[in-house]
């Protein structure tokens, strides 16, 4: 804080007295600023220390658990599968697939239910008449209560209200018969028929019967009944009531997408590079936090003492706390757990170690060649995902280890919130300190300005004094 004396020599006394104030009032705030700046400076040391701790255990937490709705960059698959025509056929594979080239004939897709009631003149306006309308598909039935006032709109609304457990949504067609309401579902296969039955006219859809789109009367299927899909498997004709095969070719998940004459290839390899890719991928985020922990706890000696203290040794902003020895410890102690049982136990088995002193991990290239040479593949993914829910897998694990550290009103938070808490209370601490500099300083100069003035006064009457003797003593010489 700048002093709000202006160094001067006082008129009566000569004394230096914006000096002699500035002395008192710094020697009065040494202490006490001493200590705020001491320990703002920790504070602000901490909570940086924190950030960076923060900043990359997030990363990593952000590496193995993406939020909703991210891709992830990590890929454990054993195996990957690939097709020639994706226009045709997507494929996925899992750790129980095994390596060969199938040929993929998609000769029919499945297809689901559309059916459409009588038609309605006035629109999606049409006055519906009060009463029960049951909608069923695969023998599973929902009823709606049509109330007094309802429109065509008003319909389709209440059953699009249910279309995330029913699979059947609503809408409205309108053509020169008028509005009709159109039901369709996500829903495939044979077997998969919509049907309705009503006490409203126009509203009762039979199964089998298709509609006459030039009566305004008919009610029906559109165009054909729903249908499985027929695809050939390397000459094998396979039926399906979805678009989705996922056990007809064991490990390997079939999309169809479209119909077509041509075949596909779908290969199936061992996933070497994605698998080395991921666990680099993995390995060197882990390594950031344990950087960054080291970055923030370990102290720096130096062979010249600091000119100031005279220590030799410098603190790091966390040196001495016990949160990243426990961050630490917690990740390294699932490095080393197991979990999901299988041929692949340690990471090690992949080549994955530990240097000794600083805990960083680092991958052997040729020691990962040849896990996947004795058909380790297919076990890395049940190592790192685990089997069931996942939760034994190394990346439920891990996740749940440092979770309590990341997540809202977790550690970090606590700790944040605590820190800045104690900024401010040292602020406060500083205005107050600031507020009593300046009024010691004001009594201060007020109480030496008036001593200055008193001694100018006696001064003055010394020197009358002395000047009426010495003005007898000239009277006596002559």
């Amino acid at each position: 804080m700048a002093s709000p004396i202006t160094p001067s020599t006082g008129l009566g006394s000569g004394l230096a007295i914006g000096d002699i104030v500035t002395a008192l009032v710094n020697a009065d705030k040494l202490a006490k600023q001493t200590q705020i700046t001491t320990q703002t400076k920790l504070v602000t040391t901490k909570l940086s220390g924190i950030g960076t701790l923060q900043s990359a255990l997030s990363s990593f937490q952000a590496l193995i658990k993406p939020a909703a709705g991210a891709t992830s960059k990590l890929d454990f698959a054993g195996y990957a599968a690939k097709s020639s025509d994706e226009t045709k056929v997507t494929v996925t594979s899992d750790n129980s697939a095994v390596p060969g080239n199938y040929t993929v004939k998609v000769n029919k897709l499945a297809t689901s239910s559309s059916v459409a009631t009588a038609a309605f003149s006035g629109g999606s306006d049409s006055a519906i008449p009060s009463g029960n309308l049951t909608v069923t598909q695969n023998g599973i039935s929902k009823s709606y209560t049509i109330p007094t006032g309802a429109t065509l709109a008003s319909v389709a609304k209440q059953i699009n209200a249910d279309t995330k457990t029913t699979n059947i949504s609503a809408n409205i067609i309108t053509d020169a018969n008028g509005s009709r309401l159109v039901l369709g579902s996500t829903t495939t296969g044979e077997g998969s028929d919509i049907t309705t039955s009503s006490d409203i006219t126009g509203f009762t859809i039979n199964s089998g019967v298709k509609i006459d789109t030039t009566s305004a009367t008919s009610a029906g299927y559109i165009g054909n009944p729903p249908g499985n899909a027929s695809v050939d498997i390397n000459g094998f004709n396979v039926s399906s009531k979805s678009n989705t095969l996922d056990k007809t070719l064991g490990g390997v998940s079939l999309q169809l997408v479209a119909e077509g004459t041509q075949t596909t290839t779908v290969s199936v390899s061992t996933n070497t590079d994605g698998l080395k890719a991921s666990l680099q991928a993995f390995i060197d985020s882990y390594n950031a936090v344990v950087k960054a922990i080291s970055a923030v706890s370990k102290a720096t000696v130096s062979d010249t003492p600091d000119p100031k203290t005279g220590a030799t040794v410098t603190p790091a902003a966390l040196t001495g706390d016990s949160m990243p020895r426990s961050i630490l410890s917690a990740m390294r102690n699932e490095l080393v757990t197991t979990g999901a049982e299988g041929n692949l136990s340690v990471l090690s088995q992949l080549g994955i170690t530990t240097t000794q002193g600083d805990g960083i991990l680092s991958l052997d290239a040729t020691k990962f060649s040849a896990a996947m040479d004795k058909g380790l593949a297919g076990d890395v993914q049940q190592l790192f995902s685990g089997t069931g829910d996942g939760s034994n897998g190394l990346i439920a694990r891990m996740n749940a280890a440092i979770t309590p550290y990341t997540q809202t009103g977790g550690i970090f938070d606590t700790r944040t919130k605590s820190l800045n808490q104690q900024q401010s209370d040292l602020q406060d601490q500083q205005t107050a300190l600031d507020l009593r500099v300046t009024s010691l300083t004001a009594t201060l100069t007020a109480k030496y300005n008036a001593m200055d003035l008193l001694v100018g006064q006696l001064k003055a009457s010394a020197t009358n004094i002395t000047s009426f003797f010495d003005s007898l003593n000239a009277q006596k010489s002559g």
